[in-house]
């Protein structure tokens, strides 16, 4: 990738997380078995009949990743083959075509190249956010599979999802819904697990809170995930832990923190059921994290009508500091890459 490509006039530190038209997006339609030759187009709207899965039944699915600009110049992603291998299990439990890892990669390649001049520069804190997705396409009536599909990827420069100072801390507040039954689809990135969170995310907000937190649906005891990140908890006996669940969805950016958590601090890393309410006096520090939070502290949590602190609370605790400049170092090329996790766009 050319380090000189002009970009464009923005004022980069100052990007929310919100939509901006680019350039170029990236169209691949599958039908009678197979996919069409991918293209780059610069229509961002998309033409749907009225019949089509995706608007009745939710038959889509969707990814998030993030590019952003090394030092020296180059573009880089940050582990998108999971990301094409998570869209192949969930295109699979909706019944939808699996979008080959090869085709998903190059795809995101090729949008992330197109619009290098809407990449922020090393340094503003803003990154391009990629979206890829799937969705059920064509005429339909009854309940069943789309006969036809478009795989999408797009993207948009956007600035932190919370917008805390620096790494300061959030709040979640617990919600009393369920998130998603343990054999349903909440291990699934399905764009309808989002649908049902955005009335508890309102509620969370009148309290208070940036985020809501969802317990186990079965006993709402134990720690699933925050409405738009897995959780992260350190423990005051140095280890860290994170919630195991059949209905959470598997994090690529906690899969990371874990193994830096282990193999760059040394620390004992441990995923298992967490009692918030038995076991919140124990943490020494929380976060959330994911693609779009990367990893935010949590200062504090309501529940049972009042606000429990973490930590310090409003002060990010050292073991996430240092998760976080490993975790961010690594992505934008300011550190070493001894796992292989980036990848640079050519």
């Amino acid at each position: 990738m050319d380090a000189q490509v002009t970009k464009q006039p923005l004022n980069w530190s100052e990007l929310g997380f919100q939509y901006i038209k680019t350039d170029t997006r990236y169209r691949a339609v599958w039908r009678d078995g197979a996919w069409s030759l991918g293209e780059l187009i610069g229509e961002e709207n998309i033409a749907i009949h009225e019949g089509a899965p995706s608007i009745h039944y939710a038959q889509q699915c969707f990814e998030g990743m993030k590019a952003q600009t090394a030092p020296d110049g180059r573009i880089l992603l940050f582990r998108p083959e999971l990301n094409a291998e998570r869209m192949r299990r969930t295109a699979q439990r909706l019944l939808m075509p699996d979008v080959p890892v090869e085709m998903f990669v190059d795809a995101v390649k090729r949008v992330v190249s197109a619009n290098a001049s809407w990449v922020p520069p090393y340094g503003s804190g803003a990154s391009l956010y990629i979206r890829p997705m799937l969705i059920g396409v064509g005429e339909n009536l009854g309940l069943k599979p789309a006969q036809s599909y478009e795989f999408r990827v797009f993207v948009s420069p956007v600035g932190p999802y919370y917008k805390q100072a620096g790494l300061g801390t959030i709040s979640l507040a617990v919600s009393e819904m369920d998130r998603a039954a343990p054999r349903g689809t909440g291990s699934y990135k399905a764009g309808a697990n989002y649908a049902g969170g955005l009335l508890a995310t309102k509620q969370a907000q009148a309290l208070g809170a940036n985020e809501a937190l969802y317990l186990d649906s079965r006993e709402e005891r134990f720690i699933d995930e925050a409405g738009s990140a897995n959780i992260v908890i350190v423990m005051k006996d140095g280890s860290v832990a994170t919630p195991k669940s059949e209905a959470i969805l598997p994090s690529i950016t906690r899969r990371s923190i874990m193994t830096l958590a282990e193999k760059k601090l040394g620390l004992t890393t441990v995923e298992r059921q967490i009692e918030l309410r038995k076991e919140i006096g124990d943490f020494a520090e929380a976060a959330a994290c994911g693609t779009a939070a990367v990893l935010s502290p949590v200062g504090r949590i309501w529940f049972d009508d009042a606000w429990h602190q973490v930590g310090e609370g409003d002060v990010a605790g050292p073991v996430m500091h240092k998760l976080y400049d490993l975790l961010v170092g690594i992505q934008k090329g300011e550190l070493a890459d001894e796992f292989g996790w980036t990848v640079a766009v050519d």
